[in-house]
């Protein structure tokens, strides 16, 4: 079963997630020939302010 960890920052709409896991799930089906009903995807969702890219706070961007 693949299991399939997605971190992102926060303020993906709900829309966004269904077609992520839409494609996500299919390439994991057509490449690992897994099942599609054993495809697990889990968003971690992280705040702005809990990530820096080349030493500047993504909330301060």
């Amino acid at each position: 079963m693949p299991n399939i960890t997605v971190e992102l920052l926060s303020g993906r709409s709900l829309d966004q997630r269904r077609e992520f896991v839409a494609a996500v799930t299919d390439a994991a089906v057509n490449i690992l020939k897994a099942r599609q009903e054993s495809v697990r995807i889990v968003f971690t969702e992280i705040e702005k302010s809990d990530v820096a890219n080349g030493g500047v706070l993504e909330s301060d961007k």
